[in-house]
């Protein structure tokens, strides 16, 4: 796969005048001040709000919103409360045992100030979020008869030995703004506050875990077993046995402090974890990843700025140069300030760190690609890479990081309800006058609540510098209607600024999704520069295209393996963050819809790009995620001053049969990749991350997955779904900061890295683990720094090095077909391939994009009308100079589309 860019820039002198009258035509004249008077509640708890209403279960008592007290709990610290939080955990038909997941019985449980005693576990049914006041967290104290086992629970297991949800598709959970209290509970219980077997879309955030001290507690703050995903931050851990005991697929931590814990960080096993500003003190070991030698478990991590103080062992690790499998254990250590530490890292056999009070800019250990080595195992120092301030905090000199916004400084008053504005949240009316007016009115004078609900817009939804909006356990703006159909011509759902604007603009708990044939939906083009650090963002934010009821794009419209309509087109790309803008993004899941959340079974959903990146920066993306999109997942295109701390990608499950760019078409407009395949089947993919001429790019952590081909997972046995993952293109950087990838893991990929179209890593040489499917499932590299630039030094001191030799797969699967549907095709196009071999499906001699392989019951070989060549086109689309179309709307005249 090789790649050709172009890049137009379609916004013209006189569009950015005109655009730049139009924002100080509405600019406002108000502010926002705090108001909150001390010790008064948290206004999220106000009766005012609790209008929140879900459109689709069909039971209009049904209250998303509810407080414990209304159920019956105390707070008193005396009274059992376990009861009362039960049932306001379960009132309405939640998704409990059984049920595995839904999108139609949400619920945001709120905990005033209070002690809550509690005796027995409390069980948190699906798509739920449990929230304490922000400004006096509340606090669970636990019983002194609490018995063995877990208090707060995301996936309690049956008698049948299985949990009531599936740890990877476990989504949409948050607990936010609570203290646990075990001291109540003997040490020598073996408890843990919370049970976190989740995946995306979920949460951990401002908890304190206050456990025995005791030199014989068993006491534990957070216990996860597997899952697929998720993000905790700001979470303090006091005493006890284990501050974390976790494993997890790929996984994100910010800002977590540990004080008196045996053991603060234990690693039962992983692909990828990044862990961000850890803080750990007085504890017997900082951050433990060891296993046995072989079969280890335990595949990567990323640590940084860290520090710890006052701990024997700071990281305990195991791997060494003949560890199998041979990257297991892969670790990247960036600005580790260490006080007081016996042990800095501690090996296998001996130290290989010593101890001591210092600070380590960079050290590593696993397999590494810079100008001195290709691949070679290496355990030691490396040279820190050299880091834009822009990026960075000024006061610590770290990377940037902000916790999300909870307007604690604001009362009631400084609120606005959209729903008394106008809007309805129906699924049904069109929101959009409602709501742009509310924004309009209310942008920098109020924060902007949205009480759960389906906000449907029929045109363009544009967010005013200024605005801050909070939904109600993830309200959903939907783009509906004939507006945003049309992917030759593609338009923005929710605009937050207009090009060059500055100033705030804050997004937190919200879904943005889109309600089929939408295949022209940009869904949220982001524009708007921060006018300070962090100011123009979004927290605990979602991308759903289709898999949900009111998207008309479920299981019943777009089912997996049949020949789907223009209906299950769900968006052109879901987030496009424009040249001009900045943006701090923290636990944000862009996602087109694999499976139907009602059902659970496999679907056909098809949306063209993930997310776009041109801004010239700052940009930080902690703990983002985005998956099943046709042409990329990520693409940084001309892009600067981006930090990504853990991504993770899944190709769409359908690819092979068409290949990538089908539906779609490479759009020069926006920087597209071309796909020159020539025949090689598992070419037309989507890249997990595609980056062109992009400096002081910086990737910590990365979950880049290939899971099948035209749904057949055959090729996982031989690790060769897709041919490419990574893909570099750049200019000659000189001496500013050029591309870091650290901790980078893949699994299916034959190469894991394409740089200037040439592949240059291999997943071969480079397998790590996989729990229960033997070694050499996943591939990991510590490092690739071979485009890093003039600006950093390769170190060169790599300790003796044994790599397991391991045989090189090798497959050629044969393209399985959907069941045919009868369609009146037309006659073969007179060009033929003459280099693909596509087994039982067609092929096309593509003028844009090479010879594809494609269903010949999903998609045609158009002869173009305008310059005779064929362009693969969806369904019964037509091409006119090259760009497919439907011929019921428009008409080709002259090279030219036009509407009939």
């Amino acid at each position: 796969m090789s790649g050709i860019y172009k890049r137009t820039d379609m916004r013209s002198a006189a569009a950015l005048v005109l655009l730049s009258a139009l924002s100080l035509a509405i600019a406002q004249s108000c502010s926002l001040s705090p108001s909150h008077a001390s010790g008064a509640p948290h206004w999220l708890g106000d009766a005012s709000l609790r209008n929140g209403r879900s459109p689709y279960n069909g039971d209009g008592s049904y209250s998303v919103f509810r407080n414990v007290l209304d159920f019956g709990a105390r707070g008193n610290g005396a009274s059992d409360d376990t009861a009362a939080i039960t049932n306001a955990l379960n009132a309405g038909n939640r998704c409990v045992s059984g049920c595995n997941s839904t999108t139609v019985y949400p619920a945001l449980v709120y905990f005033p100030s209070g002690t809550y005693l509690v005796s027995s576990p409390l069980r948190i049914p699906y798509d739920t979020q449990m929230v304490g006041d922000a400004n006096s967290p509340p606090v669970f104290k636990l019983a002194s008869n609490f018995p063995q086992g877990w208090f707060l629970d995301a996936d309690p297991y049956g008698n049948d030995g299985n949990g009531w949800f599936t740890g990877p598709n476990n989504f949409y959970r948050q607990i936010r703004n609570f203290v646990i209290d075990y001291t109540s509970v003997p040490p020598t219980t073996n408890v843990a506050g919370v049970h976190w077997r989740v995946a995306q879309a979920t949460s951990l955030t401002n908890i304190q875990f206050i456990m025995s001290s005791a030199g014989n507690t068993q006491h534990q703050g957070v216990w996860m077993e597997d899952g697929s995903g998720g993000f905790f931050s700001d979470l303090v851990f006091s005493g006890g046995n284990f501050g974390i005991w976790v494993g997890n697929q790929q996984f994100t931590s910010r800002n977590l402090t540990f004080s008196g814990c045996k053991t603060a960080i234990f690693m039962n096993w992983n692909w990828a974890w990044t862990f961000k500003s850890v803080n750990i003190d007085k504890c017997q070991i900082g951050i433990d990843l060891s296993s046995s030698q072989q079969n280890q478990t335990v595949g990567s991590l990323a640590l940084l700025d860290v520090s710890i103080s006052n701990t024997p062992v700071a990281i305990k690790t195991s791997m060494t140069s003949a560890t199998w499998p041979p990257t297991d254990g892969t670790l990247i250590v960036d600005n580790l300030v260490l006080n007081n530490v016996s042990t800095s890292v501690l090996g296998a056999n001996s130290p290989l760190v010593e101890g001591g009070t210092m600070t380590i800019g960079s050290w590593g250990q696993g397999h590494i690609y810079d100008n001195a080595r290709s691949g070679s195992f290496f355990a030691g120092k490396l040279n820190a890479p050299p880091k834009n301030s822009i990026l960075l905090d000024s006061t610590t000199g770290r990377f940037f990081e902000r916790p999300r916004p909870q307007y604690s400084e604001y009362s009631i008053n400084d609120v606005i309800n959209v729903k008394n504005e106008g809007a309805m949240g129906d699924g049904n009316t069109d929101d959009t006058a409602a709501l742009t007016a509310t924004l309009k009115r209310w942008a920098g004078c109020k924060i902007i609540y949205f009480p759960y609900g389906v906000y449907s817009i029929r045109s363009t939804l544009y967010v005013p510098p200024g605005s801050r909006i909070v939904g109600q356990a993830w309200s959903q703006i939907r783009a509906d209607g004939s507006f945003f159909s049309d992917m030759n011509n593609p338009k923005p759902a929710v605009q937050v600024g207009l090009p060059g604007q500055t100033g705030v603009a804050e997004i937190s708990d919200m879904i943005f999704t889109t309600g089929g044939n939408t295949a022209g939906a940009i869904v949220v083009e982001w524009n708007i520069r921060g006018d300070s650090q962090g100011s123009a963002g979004m927290w605990d934010c979602h991308f759903r295209i289709g898999g949900a009821i009111g998207t008309n794009m479920g299981l019943r419209e777009c089912p997996a393996g049949s020949s789907p309509s223009s209906q299950c087109m769900g968006a052109h790309t879901l987030l496009h963050m424009t040249s001009t803008s900045s943006a701090y993004l923290e636990n944000v899941w862009a996602w087109t819809a694999d499976h139907d959340l009602e059902i659970g079974d496999g679907q056909f959903m098809i949306s063209g790009r993930g997310m776009l990146i041109e801004s010239q920066g700052p940009v930080w993306l902690y703990g983002t995620a985005s998956e099943h999109n046709v042409l990329y997942q990520y693409s940084l295109m001309n892009a600067n001053n981006v930090l990504m701390a853990m991504i993770q990608t899944e190709s769409p499950y359908y690819q092979g049969t068409p290949q990538a760019p089908a539906p779609f078409f490479s759009d020069s407009r926006y920087s597209d990749p071309v796909f020159n395949c020539n025949g090689n089947y598992r070419c037309g993919f989507a890249w997990a991350v595609n980056i062109v001429n992009s400096y002081g790019v910086y990737l910590y952590g990365a979950g880049l997955y290939s899971w099948y081909s035209n749904y057949d997972q055959t090729c996982l046995n031989t690790n060769n779904c897709q041919q490419d993952m990574i893909s570099v293109t750049n200019n000659n950087n000189g001496n500013q900061p050029g591309i870091y990838l650290y901790n980078v893991n893949t699994i299916a990929s034959v190469n894991m890295v394409t740089s200037n179209g040439r592949a240059t890593i291999f997943q071969r040489d480079h397998q790590a683990n996989a729990v229960g499917a033997g070694g050499g499932f996943c591939s990991t590299i510590l490092a690739d720094l071979t485009n890093a630039g003039s600006a950093i030094n390769p170190i060169t001191n790599p300790l003796p090095t044994f790599v397991p030799t391991v045989p090189v797969p090798t497959f050629n699967p044969t393209p399985t077909t959907a069941t045919p549907v009868p369609t009146n095709k037309p006659s073969p196009p007179p060009q033929q391939c003459q280099h693909s071999n596509c087994g039982a499906a067609a092929c096309c001699p593509d003028a844009r994009n090479g010879e594809q392989c494609y269903d010949a019951n999903m998609y045609n070989c158009a002869v173009d009308s305008g310059n005779g060549n064929t362009y693969l086109c969806w369904g019964q689309q037509k091409s006119c100079s090259g760009a497919c179309f439907d011929g019921n709307i428009y008409k080709c005249v002259n090279g030219s589309l036009q509407p009939k």
